[in-house]
């Protein structure tokens, strides 16, 4: 029975992308013994994946976790990470690794200079690729979200006016230009004609509560009132889901929810953009999801996102058309 690790520290949206590898390792391996390691912080993440057998979590400790590792004598190491931290633990295993292609030249040239030598392939499927030499294929199902029954959001945990159905509107994201500044979040909440249900984390809160102003009854304020998981539930409940490049996007992904992705410093072009699995895709008759973006030259300006605009303008962000997107919006509700 081969005994496997896989590594991918973070972070929410990146494991979400990396989730068709636990799942088609493990029913295309059904005899393998699959672990994870990851950051303590993600631990909630993966909590309830029903395709691991162990979780191995680092915090600051990560030469005791390795002491711990080396007890487990792997078979096989796949890195999914790709960086010093996964490095040294592939160095003090000792086992066969395959390791992510993770392009670093590839980006620096797409983000720093605008040539785009990517090779136009999906994370996810890069992360698929990572594990094909173990004869480990694609199943085409996309992406997995678990949510513990702990979790789940009930009718009572949300106002009745979004009972019978909400947009997700997410206005979190790590990185300033990853996020659309809070006027036009104003401007787009006010012309979404359908209640709007607002996700974000604690950093978001009172960008929120000033956009639940503009209607108290229609725009409830979830930011920073429910934790991931929960978070999650919300976003599968969701009629539809507008959403910057984080990792709620991802998860609706994975509940097959229809999308909008909201793109500032980065962009599809880095090979990100929202994934459904070519099964799930080539069986629809319109398209489940669409990207909203500039296109501009200075497109993306970094993998990440930034703290500023590196050219001081945010031009992506600030001349996106909200009365555009809200039309789309509410044209795709009432279908």
């Amino acid at each position: 029975m081969p005994k496997i690790l896989v590594i991918r520290f973070s972070s929410i949206g990146d494991i979400v992308l990396a989730s068709p590898v636990f799942r088609c390792l493990k029913q295309q391996m059904p005899e393998c013994e699959l672990h994870f390691l990851t950051k303590a912080s993600f631990a909630p993440v993966t909590e309830a994946n029903p395709y691991i057998d162990k979780f191995h979590y680092y915090k600051d400790d990560l030469p005791s976790v390795i002491k711990s590792l080396q007890q487990e004598n792997f078979d096989y190491v796949v890195d999914l990470h790709s960086n010093m931290r996964s490095l040294s633990v592939k160095k003090a295993l000792k086992k066969k690794t395959f390791t992510i292609r993770k392009l670093t030249v590839q980006k620096f040239l797409l983000t720093e200079f605008g040539i785009n030598i990517m090779p136009g392939r999906h994370i996810t499927q890069r992360s698929l690729d990572t594990i094909a030499p173990l004869g480990v294929k694609d199943d085409g199902f996309g992406l997995d979200y678990f949510i513990p029954e702990k979790d789940r959001v009930t009718v009572k945990d949300i106002p009745m006016s979004h009972s019978a159905g909400y947009v997700a509107l997410v206005i979190g994201a790590n990185h300033y230009t990853k996020r659309l500044p809070t006027e036009k979040l104003a401007e787009l909440c006010r012309l979404i004609d359908y209640p709007i249900m607002l996700l974000g984390g604690k950093e978001e809160r009172e960008t929120g509560a000033s956009l639940a102003k503009i209607d108290d009854v229609r725009i409830y304020n979830a930011c920073g009132k429910f934790n991931i998981n929960e978070s999650a539930d919300l976003v599968r409940k969701a009629k539809l889901v507008v959403s910057h490049d984080t990792g709620l996007l991802y998860i609706a992904c994975a509940f097959r929810q229809p999308s909008i992705a909201i793109w500032g410093g980065t962009s599809p072009k880095l090979d990100v953009e929202p994934y459904y699995g070519s099964n799930f895709v080539h069986a629809q008759r319109e398209p489940i999801y669409e990207n909203v973006l500039m296109g501009l030259h200075c497109q993306p300006c970094s993998k990440y996102g930034t703290s500023t605009c590196p050219l001081g303008h945010f031009n992506c962000m600030n001349k996106l058309d909200m009365k555009s997107l809200a039309g789309n919006i509410n044209k795709r509700l009432l279908k």
